[in-house]
């Protein structure tokens, strides 16, 4: 069975434990605020990190809630939250360096932040919820001008586009038509993801420079959203929220099998006979995915309005 992802580091983490270094792949850990946050930063390199990861070339980085942050008191995991949101803008501002050849940005800074997903489906609803809690600004300077903003804030706009289902139009193509008018240094980009495991949903974050293709851990390939299609930097924020049935029955069996004894060549052909047809095209999500996505969406949001008050 495809174990689908869209994260790099469970990529990276399915290769052989003896693999220590992979050609055209680096990788990066380390922890703060007392262990209680870790982050991985994996970098594919060139053509050959590309084709081992089936990934675009860039900067993958991922944030990571540790089990060390679970078993706190809530106001201990919202300083905790408050840490991961610094460390997000921090993150912002490194990668859209890189974009812009070593400088920040443009002397007139605008980003266009666009929630990705279905308001109406929870676990894809990660970019319109996010965007509840974005600080807009542009129609500030429009109105009172540049004054009306502190020195280095950065200007931000939104726009939820919704998904083809309820548009008739591809993500890309209304993004597409914004950024011809804005005008924006760069387009942030927030979706929900798919993880390979339970234990991720809704504690982790990816920050990538290579942009999305929405809908591509559940199969639902869309038009891609990245700097050769929409012509501006385009970095993606995403969270996983689900799982791929048929990768949690072959994990559990792959588990099972091992501890009975059987050798890798064994399990390996007998999750070869499964067919994903028994599963079907299934995904599960936490029974209190609401409140989970809320949470980790309002760290996101406020990494993202961190990033423009210039933190």
């Amino acid at each position: 069975m495809e174990k689908r992802t869209d994260l790099a580091l469970e990529i990276r983490e399915s290769f052989p434990e003896d693999n220590v270094e992979i050609s055209g792949v680096s990788l990066k850990e380390k922890t703060y605020f007392e262990e209680r946050i870790r982050i991985t930063t994996v970098k594919i390199l060139n053509e050959q990190g590309e084709q081992q990861m089936k990934k675009p070339k860039g900067s993958y980085v991922t944030i990571e809630f540790t089990e060390k942050n679970h078993l706190d008191s809530r106001e201990k995991q919202k300083k905790t939250q408050e840490k991961a949101a610094e460390k997000i803008a921090q993150i912002l501002v490194k990668m859209l360096q890189g974009k812009h050849g070593g400088e920040v940005e443009e002397s007139r800074p605008v980003y266009l932040v666009a929630g990705l997903g279905n308001r109406f489906a929870t676990p894809d609803a990660l970019g319109p919820f996010v965007l509840e809690d974005i600080e807009v600004n542009r129609h500030i300077r429009k109105e009172f001008g540049q004054d009306a903003l502190e020195k280095g804030e950065r200007e931000l706009c939104a726009v939820s586009p919704g998904v083809m289902a309820q548009t008739g139009m591809e993500s890309q193509e209304i993004l597409g038509g914004i950024i011809d008018r804005v005008q924006p240094s760069g387009l942030l980009v927030v979706d929900s993801l798919a993880s390979r495991s339970v234990n991720r949903l809704c504690t982790t974050i990816q920050i990538t420079d290579t942009g999305i293709c929405p809908g591509a851990g559940i199969g639902n390939n869309r038009n891609t959203l990245n700097e050769e299609t929409l012509h501006v930097p385009v970095i993606a924020l995403g969270v996983p929220t689900v799982v791929d049935a048929g990768t949690i029955v072959s994990e559990c069996m792959e588990e099972t099998l091992s501890q009975e004894g059987y050798t890798e060549q064994q399990i390996e052909l007998f999750l070869q006979s499964l067919s994903r047809e028994s599963v079907g095209n299934l995904f599960v999500t936490p029974k209190d995915i609401d409140e989970q996505i809320r949470t980790i969406g309002k760290v996101l949001a406020r990494g993202i309005n961190f990033f423009a008050r210039g933190r």
